[in-house]
């Protein structure tokens, strides 16, 4: 179990959670800030404000915050977007020992939330979370996400700053494990996967050795006890927005996101209707690392661990009629069609065509909606083509 008494090394205090010494003056001047009061009355709109900030004010630390309010509120958005959140596989899992959870990444907020709340509903300390500070365009935005037991990934920097910010994240990850007790979520790579197509990140499986470099490059990932997670959605409700990264990116290159783009798709995942999500936990990976030839060239580690990390997700996803028959379609076949009815089908096609009736922004031509409706299709079948490679 956690230990949340343990004191954080200085070279860490400017990325770790806000320690609970501090919770409560932080959460002083968060409650404050006219923007947070704002987001509040839309996302709790029953909620008078002064009776939420006398509770907020009224708390002392990060976990008593998550099971006051983030538990609960993550039971209520489940209740209104999903058709229920359910998990496999945590029974291979030691309840004691800590663990670096790798999942892929379908949405920027739920991804960790969910897994938190799977933890907490369970009786056990939610996990601390790796949040990029590319997505904290506010300072309140900052402090409350370490409030809510999250620590910082610097992002776009020069080459020599983002070897320093590496090297402080590693060590601040393997402290979090080895020191505090503490379970760590993060994302197999950075950014959401568009297409579903999974794949873990070689520079992330590099990094998380830079905390711990007398040991050997196997030992040190050894002592984060990775445990990948398959997250799969029935539906995914940024499936278009999505879609139309691919369509700007189609046409322009150099198209980025815009700061109120990432907001749109943050509001949209958690507010959207996903049917059935569910969470499915792969043993710890030491047992696999042990396999590894010590004499095997760095590099093809690193490719050996991914792959490891990817064959557990691929495995353990969670197929739905939404990946047979996304899969059927884009491959014109009818390999899985005793999965589901023609009726069903029709009623997928019609859903992906109103989602891309929502794009707003552009003026969609067919060929735009052609691209479009086949990227939600490949989003859709990417998990159950992944899975049946796993399986051979």
């Amino acid at each position: 179990m956690e230990d949340v008494n343990i004191k954080i090394p200085a070279e860490y205090l400017d990325i770790s959670p806000i320690a609970d010494k501090d919770f409560h003056n932080a959460m002083s001047i968060l409650v404050e800030e006219p923007m947070f009061r704002q987001v509040v009355g839309m996302v709790l709109p029953g909620y008078k404000y002064s009776d939420l900030k006398r509770m907020l004010l009224s708390l002392n630390s990060k976990h008593e915050f998550q099971i006051k309010v983030m538990k609960p509120y993550i039971e209520g958005l489940l209740a209104k977007t999903t058709t229920g959140l359910t998990e496999s596989g945590r029974e291979q899992l030691d309840k004691e020992t800590p663990y670096l959870y790798i999942t892929n990444h379908r949405d920027i907020v739920l991804d960790s939330a969910q897994l938190g709340y799977l933890l907490l509903k369970d009786g056990l300390p939610s996990c601390e979370i790796a949040i990029g500070n590319n997505l904290l365009i506010y300072d309140w935005i900052n402090k409350l996400v370490r409030l809510n037991k999250s620590f910082i990934v610097k992002r776009n920097l020069g080459r020599i700053q983002t070897l320093a910010a590496a090297i402080q994240l590693s060590g601040y990850m393997h402290f979090a494990i080895t020191q505090k007790k503490s379970s760590i979520w993060l994302a197999q790579r950075e950014g959401r996967c568009k297409d579903s197509n999974d794949r873990t990140q070689e520079s992330l499986v590099k990094m998380l050795t830079y905390g711990n470099r007398e040991k050997s490059f196997v030992e040190s990932l050894k002592e984060m006890n990775i445990a990948p997670v398959a997250i799969s959605y029935e539906y995914d409700p940024n499936d278009y927005l999505k879609a139309k990264e691919f369509l700007c990116k189609s046409k322009d290159p150099n198209w980025k996101k815009s700061p109120e783009d990432d907001l749109i798709s943050m509001q949209t995942g958690i507010m959207g209707q996903k049917g059935q999500v569910h969470y499915s936990f792969a043993p710890c990976i030491n047992d696999e690392l042990d396999k590894i030839p010590e004499d095997l060239d760095k590099l093809l580690v690193i490719r050996r661990v991914c792959a490891i990390i990817d064959h557990a997700i691929h495995l353990n996803y969670k197929i739905f009629k939404t990946n047979y028959m996304a899969h059927d379609i884009l491959f014109d076949d009818k390999r899985f069609a005793d999965r589901y009815t023609d009726e069903e089908r029709e009623a997928f096609t019609k859903y992906l065509s109103a989602q891309i009736d929502k794009t707003q922004g552009l003026k969609l031509s067919e060929f735009d909606r052609y691209y479009m409706y086949n990227k939600m299709l490949q989003m859709y079948s990417n998990p159950l083509t992944n899975q049946l490679e796993a399986q051979k």
